[in-house]
């Protein structure tokens, strides 16, 4: 049955599968969003996903399916089904010139804000709307960092004040800087990190096998982790934050959804890189 309404009265749900369009694997944790209109999701472990729309949806609104190291694709809501799409995305084929970079002088430098603070300031995931925590599927939050050299980046590590959760999996994004807010992505590889057993403090994600070397004439750029999957250690789970503190110096970045716009704020989170500089 395809959707011919004008508007959603109620809360409807799109269902589909997202594969690759050559080797018909499933994509997993692809992103799935409708531009500023704070609806988007990823899909599952096994390419699948559920987008639920509201009453702000209309037939002419697009829908985008993306995919690190694919094209991405759009497809307007009157051209899909309630159940059963099948999005097909097209690898992108781009032959990448080896870079070999060497540090004759070179330095161990921290990048972002270290320290715990007080610890009575949190950011957390949870929003009073959502019903569920699947309701968090894509959502982003990062921190501001100014380059003054080029650096390679040695590990993330953040400091996590609550977690109910016996399972937690996110993306970790890089996004290029323009006119005060992330815009396209830097860095083109799909790095999923978990995090078990309701872990608290300090989380070290090792990022040297990923060769990433940021480059100072970028200037700024913005560090994420994008929520793409849970298991809940209860059925009263719902908690996951991350120590901050207010700052006059400091940006971080919010987004509910893929695809959403971005808010930003005078906010340090305890989340920073170690890296190797020149």
């Amino acid at each position: 049955m395809l959707i011919t309404l004008n508007s959603y009265s109620q809360e409807k749900i799109i269902k589909g599968v997202i594969k690759d369009a050559e080797s018909k694997f499933f994509l997993q944790y692809a992103n799935i969003g409708i531009s500023n209109k704070n609806i988007g999701t990823v899909s599952n472990f096994d390419g699948k996903f559920s987008l639920k729309l509201n009453e702000s949806i209309n037939e002419n609104d697009l829908v985008t399916f993306s995919y690190v190291g694919y094209q991405t694709k759009t497809v307007a809501i009157s051209n899909l089904n309630l159940v059963n799409n099948e999005i097909e995305l097209i690898p992108e084929k781009r032959q990448l010139e080896e870079v070999v970079v060497k540090f004759k002088k070179s330095k161990p430098k921290i990048l972002g804000r270290n320290s715990k603070g007080l610890g009575l300031i949190h950011t957390n995931f949870y929003t009073y709307e959502e019903k569920d925590v699947d309701d968090r599927l894509s959502k982003e939050i990062g921190m501001k960092f100014k380059l003054q050299n080029d650096c390679k980046i040695n590990d993330l590590n953040f400091n996590i004040t609550t977690n109910e959760f016996s399972s937690l999996k996110f993306r970790l994004n890089i996004y290029q800087i323009e006119n005060g807010f992330p815009t396209e992505l830097i860095v083109e590889k799909d790095i999923i990190f978990e995090i078990k057993d309701e872990f608290k403090g300090w989380f070290y994600l090792d990022l040297k096998p990923y060769d990433i070397l940021l480059e100072k004439q970028r200037e700024n750029i913005a560090i994420t982790i994008q929520w793409v999957e849970s298991k809940k250690a209860n059925e009263k789970s719902k908690y996951f934050s991350i120590s901050t503190a207010m700052s006059i110096t400091e940006t971080s970045f919010f987004r509910e959804k893929a695809m959403d716009k971005w808010t930003k704020s005078g906010q340090g989170l305890s989340f920073y890189l170690n890296a190797i500089c020149r």
